[in-house]
C-alpha cells in the first residue's frame, strides 16, 4: 500500500473515533484486525490511505461495524428504492424452500424465462431497484414451476434468478442476505443435478462469502468447485464457469494475503479465456476482457499499480458491453493511477466514466471515496480540479 500525505482523512478519523469509543489501544485494535499497529496508526493519522477493500474490511470487522460506516458512504436514491424492497425479497428467499410445496399457480415458463432475462439485464445495468422489484414474485413463481412438468428447466431458471438476487444484494452492501440467496442458488443447482450449474452456484456462494470478508471460506468453496467441475469441463458452459471459479480463487487468495497464488489462479483463468473467447454464459461474461478486469482489481489492492495500469491500457471496455464490469475497469484503473504520480487528470476522467455508468457503485465504494479524498488533497495544493471537486461534492467527500 502506498504512503500518502493525506492528513485529515475522514476515514481515518472515523476509525480513530470508533477505537476510542471502545477504549482500545492502537496495538490491541490492530491485533484484532490482523494488521500491524504501525499501519493502523498511519491510516488513523491520514498518512496512509485505506483504499484497500481487504484492509478496510479487516478494520471494520475488528471495530464491529461495516466498511460503509467507516467510509461514510451516502446511499443514492436508486439504492434507497432497492433497499426498500429488500424485506420482501428476503421473505421470498426464505419461503422458496424446495422441500416445501408452493401454494400458487405460476405463469407459463416461457414468460418466466423472459422475466429472468430482464432481471439479468437490470443487474448488468446496475439497476438494483428494478431487479429487486422483479425478483420477489419471480422467485416464488419459479419455485412453483419446479414441481411442474418442466422441473429441470424451472430449476435452472431458479438457479439463475437466485444468482441475480445474491448479486444485487451483495452490491447493495447486504452480504448476509446475499448469502441466503446464494444458498437458494446452490439448492436449485443440486436439485437439477447439473455439474455446470453446481459450479455456477458455488461461484455465487464464494462471491457472497468474499464480500462478507470470509476470504478463506470463499477460496475453499471456489477451489473445491473448480476441482469438481474440471471433470465436466467439456460440457456446455463448463469452461466459462470453471474460468469464473479460477477468478474467484484469485480474488480470495489476494484477500488472504497470498498474491503469488492469486496471480497463478488468474493466469489459469487467462488460459481458459483464450480457449472460450468472449462469452455471455450465465451472465458471467467470462473471457479475456473480464480476466483482465479482475487482474486490474487484484493488482491495485496490494500488488503492482503500475502493472494494473499496463493491463488497463490494453483492455477495451467496448469488448464487454455490460455496465457492471465496465465500472470496475474504470474505477480500479483510476485507483491504480491515484497511487502513481502525474496521472491525476486521467484518474478523475475514469472516475467520472465509472460514475456515469453506475453512480451507486462509485458513491458507495469505500476504496473509491478514499482515492477521491487523496486526489482532492493534491488538487487543492495546485488550485485546480473543478470536475474533481464536483465529484467529491456528489460523493459527500470532505
Amino acid at each position: 500500500m502506498t504512503l500518502r500525505s493525506s492528513a485529515g482523512s475522514p476515514v481515518g478519523a472515523r476509525i480513530r473515533a470508533r477505537r476510542l469509543t471502545r477504549g482500545w489501544s492502537v496495538r490491541f485494535a490492530a491485533s484484532r484486525a490482523g494488521i500491524s499497529h504501525a499501519t493502523w496508526s498511519r491510516i488513523e493519522r491520514g498518512l496512509q490511505a485505506a483504499d484497500n477493500r481487504f484492509t478496510l474490511g479487516a478494520i471494520a470487522e475488528a471495530l464491529e461495524c461495516s466498511p460503509s460506516e467507516l467510509a461514510g458512504a451516502p446511499v443514492p436514491a436508486a439504492d434507497r428504492q432497492a433497499l426498500a424492497g429488500v424485506e420482501a425479497l428476503r421473505q421470498a428467499l426464505i419461503d422458496i424452500d424446495l422441500s416445501e410445496p408452493a401454494d400458487r399457480v405460476a405463469p407459463p415458463l416461457d414468460d418466466l424465462a423472459r422475466t429472468v432475462d430482464l432481471a439479468e439485464s437490470l443487474l448488468q445495468a446496475c439497476d438494483y431497484a428494478g431487479a429487486t422489484r422483479l425478483l420477489c414474485e419471480l422467485l416464488r413463481d419459479l419455485h412453483a414451476e419446479t414441481a411442474g412438468p418442466e422441473s429441470g428447466r424451472a430449476l435452472r431458471l431458479l438457479c439463475v434468478a437466485a444468482h441475480v438476487a445474491s448479486s444485487s444484494l451483495r452490491n447493495l452492501g447486504l452480504p448476509a442476505d446475499a448469502w441466503v440467496a446464494a444458498e437458494r442458488c446452490q439448492e436449485a443447482a443440486d436439485a437439477a443435478a447439473d455439474p455446470v450449474l453446481r459450479g455456477f452456484a458455488a461461484y455465487t456462494r464464494a462471491s457472497a462469502a468474499s464480500v462478507a470478508g470470509s476470504n478463506q471460506r470463499a477460496l475453499t468453496l471456489a477451489e473445491r468447485a473448480a476441482d469438481d467441475l474440471g471433470r465436466h469441463v467439456a460440457r456446455t458452459g463448463g469452461a466459462e464457469v470453471l474460468g469464473a471459479l479460477h477468478l474467484m480463487c484469485a480474488l480470495a487468495s489476494q484477500g488472504a494475503g497470498r498474491l503469488d497464488e492469486s496471480r497463478a489462479w488468474s493466469s489459469g483463468a487467462a488460459v481458459l479465456a483464450a480457449r472460450t473467447g468472449e462469452t455471455k454464459t450465465l451472465g458471467l461474461f467470462f473471457g479475456p476482457t473480464n480476466v483482465d478486469i479482475w487482474r486490474i482489481s487484484i493488482e491495485v489492492e496490494d500488488g503492482d499499480p503500475g502493472h494494473a495500469v499496463q493491463i488497463a491500457r490494453r483492455t477495451s471496455p467496448g469488448a464487454l458491453p455490460v455496465g457492471l464490469r465496465q465500472v470496475f475497469l474504470y474505477a480500479d484503473t483510476a485507483r491504480a493511477l491515484t497511487q502513481l504520480s502525474g496521472h491525476d487528470r486521467e484518474a478523475v476522467r475514469l472516475l467520472l466514466n465509472a460514475e456515469r455508468i453506475a453512480p451507486q457503485h462509485v458513491h458507495r465504494s469505500a476504496e473509491v471515496r478514499d482515492a477521491v479524498h487523496t486526489l482532492l488533497g493534491r488538487s487543492r495544493l495546485r488550485s485546480g480540479g473543478a470536475e474533481l471537486r464536483a465529484l467529491s461534492e456528489r460523493m459527500q467527500v470532505a
